[in-house]
């Protein structure tokens, strides 16, 4: 799974040719360590497919998060061509974002 930076962000999410998911995290919150296993399994999971699975630790870059409004973490944003198209917020199951990712492939 990807890492994402401040100085990166366009390249690797705006500029991709794919579905991206960046998890936007930070490494005190509770509910994002949480979905740390999920987030794993997803990139596992869809490591062959046409999608990337990313984070954003908030704390380290928060020019991003800032500009996307990221408010409560964990934040799960899905761009297509440099566009965000979808947003969950929150701890959710494996189950929800498969569904949204394979909603926007």
């Amino acid at each position: 799974m990807k890492e994402l930076t401040d100085a990166i962000f366009e390249k690797e999410v705006l500029k991709a040719e794919n579905l991206v998911m960046v998890d936007f995290w930070a490494p005190w919150c509770g509910p994002c360590k949480m979905m740390e296993p999920i987030i794993d399994a997803l990139a596992v999971e869809f490591g062959d497919k046409p999608v990337g699975v990313m984070k954003l630790n908030v704390d380290e870059n928060n020019q991003t998060a800032s500009q996307y409004g990221v408010m409560s973490i964990p934040t799960f944003l899905f761009f297509k061509g440099g566009e965000v198209i979808d947003q969950v917020v929150g701890g959710v199951s494996i189950d929800a974002l498969r569904a949204k990712i394979q909603q926007h492939m």
